[in-house]
């Protein structure tokens, strides 16, 4: 018997390490049990390519906006820009964006701007945010709350790997929490116990490909395909079946991007 079908809710489809070979990245997913994906454009001139390939794979959707370690180098987004791009069908996100003080902290001022942005945009879209944080967990929180504090908004915490307090805040306001890759890496631990922690209903399943592929493809491209092995790490972490983990994690997605329900 297949398993159950899964959504990588969170790729780069556009970038570099798959050009010319999207026909066999998209086929190995489908033939992997990965029903959808998510393609996310991180900058204002990648946002063409990223459309036509949405437009290409009926399984391909996208999301939309400037991430944090771009922010301060590449052309701004204006909430405006982001509503006008939301009209598009198959755009079914706002992001990722977010604050990135590992790799891009002398940019921290320029990243709240532009994260606040973002924000207001998911706030009159009705889109989820898609937001990317690391060693930003203070931050990140309070520019969390202070805007769903005026008017809330639906969330995703991508690539989660941060500390207990910020998944803690996100859980509270309602957001979800995205499992990648760094779930199944054996010094994860802190990682899996914070997603083990929470509502099953809340918890989605991605590659970040090309990047962070989990194990046993740890250190290789990443692609959308090897979702189903991070998933079957998720599943071991709530003691549920693969094919129960596979229906709720869906069936989360389902909820949360309402515009890419089958």
């Amino acid at each position: 018997m297949s398993r159950p079908t899964i959504v990588d809710s969170h790729c780069h489809l556009d970038f570099p390490d798959f050009e010319g070979q999207l026909d066999t990245i998209i086929q190995n997913a489908l033939d992997a049990g990965v029903e959808r994906m998510v393609s996310i454009c991180t900058k204002k001139a990648g946002l063409d390519n990223v459309k036509a390939i949405a437009a290409t794979y009926p399984e391909v959707f996208y999301a939309y906006g400037i991430h944090p370690m771009s922010a301060a180098s590449h052309e701004p987004v204006t909430v405006d820009d982001l509503v006008a791009e939301a009209a598009n069908q198959k755009m079914v996100g706002i992001g990722e964006t977010g604050l990135d003080y590992h790799y891009t902290p002398d940019s921290a001022e320029v990243q709240k701007t532009s994260l606040r942005i973002h924000i207001e945009a998911a706030q009159k879209t009705g889109l989820p945010l898609i937001i990317h944080s690391r060693d930003a967990d203070d931050d990140m929180a309070a520019i969390l709350r202070e805007g769903y504090d005026k008017a809330p908004y639906s969330c995703v915490m991508h690539c989660f790997s941060s500390g207990p307090e910020l998944a803690k805040v996100a859980l509270e306001m309602g957001f979800y929490l995205s499992m990648s890759g760094i779930a199944t890496f054996p010094k994860s631990q802190d990682v899996r116990d914070i997603f083990a922690a929470a509502p099953i209903d809340r918890i989605l399943v991605e590659t970040d490909s090309p990047y962070l592929a989990p194990k046993p493809y740890r250190g290789k491209r990443n692609e959308p395909a090897y979702s189903v092995h991070t998933a079957a790490v998720g599943a071991d972490v709530f003691g549920m079946s693969y094919d129960d983990f596979a229906a709720a994690t869906t069936a989360n997605f389902d909820r949360l991007f309402s515009k890419a329900k089958l």
